[in-house]
């Protein structure tokens, strides 16, 4: 959960870290970009006892930094500032550079109260539903990402790697290859220990379905907020590591139109006072996991602009990539938006598939446990279990398949609201409109190309 950190962890890591020359202070903005300040040593014990100001404006900011001018926390208010304080047990190294440090923040407004339209407060509210009514969500997350070379081609486009041992362009699909994980040991091996040095639980790490593309998962964790730092954290260290290793790590979710898209895919189940499992009997009869299934699938329409945020999310929604177009679910089915994995009873849990790896893992965690949550509070009832290839049904409903369709939804949405808060459910959809607005302004090389003679 939200805990404030007091000075003592502040001394014991410069005791601990002599050579230390700077500490990042890291807050996660709507987009799941970090922003914040940089401090040095002397700085830091102030940081601990008295936070630090920053524009409340910085959770009103769209995917390239500029603040919404729909905004009620930015210019039009006189863009005020918050206080931010650090978190408690996440100041660690950078182990990607040489004499380097960095910590949580979270902004607090009115004091001592988490900044409603933080996002890691959205998490922390759902997970206290949760708790008023005896359940613990447990939460893990996998993201996937392309591994790029530095430079881009002549049109300016993304291009895949030279392999370190080929020296040859990776081109063919190779999932699940051991062959292209001991290509980029370098590389894979600098994850993990990086993973280890800044103790987030990385275990797996997995050649995906398309060249270049891989996927490292996270170890679940009972405490949500956590889990969706650990996310936030693990994609800057696997961009950091990829810069000190010669390449680039994109999250872009279809930087290549014809291989497959990266997906954030989340992990839950719930369980009791007792430490039990609810989800672990009678199989996919089990009637809170049938409640939960059903939430998840009520409020998806409302919550596809936190799944795909930006204009390249919709990109990666197409047939015959493992990307699920319908709302639906099934078991041991990779095509369908709910997904109940196989296994052990006893880890039986909810497999969420719809979003990017674009998406902000705090924003994510919340709408799902939200869908989840509302399921089971109104004893809702899933359609019927979809087997084979869901891209190809066309009994069930779509999900809005543009960003524009996506911010209608959302700026309508009345279960997300309910849930996500008002004022926060505001910000975003504010945020999000004037993004599109000035995507859909800007004249692109292929209009060009289409209509400048050909008109």
């Amino acid at each position: 959960m939200l805990e404030r950190a007091n000075r003592d962890e502040a001394e014991s890591f410069l005791r601990d870290n002599p050579d230390i020359e700077y500490i990042d202070l890291l807050i996660a903005d709507l987009n799941g970009i970090y922003r914040g300040k940089r401090v040095y040593p002397e700085a830091l014990a102030h940081v601990y006892d008295d936070g630090i100001c920053l524009a409340k404006s910085l959770f009103a900011s769209d995917v390239t930094g500029a603040t919404s001018m729909y905004s009620d926390i930015g210019l039009r208010t006189g863009d005020k500032d918050s206080v931010c304080v650090p978190l408690a047990n996440t100041i660690c190294r950078i182990p990607w550079k040489q004499a380097a440090g960095q910590v949580q923040m979270m902004m607090q407004e009115p004091p001592g109260v988490p900044f409603s339209g933080d996002p890691q407060a959205v998490v922390a509210g759902l997970v206290e539903r949760f708790a008023d009514i005896g359940l613990t969500p447990v939460v893990a997350i996998e993201m996937e990402f392309y591994l790029i070379d530095r430079n881009q081609d002549e049109h300016s486009a993304p291009q895949l790697t030279l392999s370190p041992v080929t020296g040859k362009r990776q081109h063919k699909t190779q999932v699940y290859s051991i062959t292209d994980l001991e290509d980029y040991t370098d590389f894979i091996d600098g994850i993990m220990s990086a993973t280890r040095a800044q103790q987030l639980p990385a275990d797996v790490a997995v050649a995906e379905y398309a060249p270049g593309q891989y996927e490292i998962n996270l170890q679940h964790q009972t405490d949500a907020v956590a889990a969706c730092g650990h996310g936030m954290l693990l994609k800057r260290l696997i961009k950091g590591v990829a810069e000190q290793s010669g390449y680039h790590a994109t999250f872009m979710p279809k930087p290549f139109n014809d291989l497959a898209g990266s997906g954030m895919h989340i992990h839950v189940s719930l369980i009791n006072s007792e430490a039990q499992n609810i989800f672990a009997q009678d199989g996919m009869n089990n009637k809170q996991l049938r409640h939960a299934v059903a939430g998840l699938l009520a409020v998806m329409p409302e919550s596809m602009l936190i799944y795909a945020p930006g204009a390249n999310s919709y990109r990666r929604f197409c047939k015959g990539m493992f990307v699920p177009l319908n709302l639906n679910w099934g078991y041991n089915n990779r095509t369908v938006a709910v997904r109940i994995p196989s296994g052990n009873s006893t880890a039986r849990r909810i497999e969420h598939r719809v979003a990017g790896a674009d998406a902000n893992p705090y924003l994510l965690a919340a709408s799902v446990l939200a869908g989840i949550h509302h399921g089971l509070c109104n004893k809702l009832e899933p359609p019927a279990i979809t087997t084979g290839d869901a891209s190809h049904s066309t009994a069930e409903r779509v999900l809005p398949d543009s960003w524009q369709k996506a911010i209608e939804s959302f700026a309508s949405a009345k279960t997300l609201r309910a849930y996500l808060g008002r004022d926060f459910c505001q910000i975003y959809a504010q945020v999000k409109l004037q993004e599109y607005e000035l995507f859909n302004r800007e004249t692109t090389p292929l209009e060009y190309d289409w209509y400048l003679r050909n008109s």
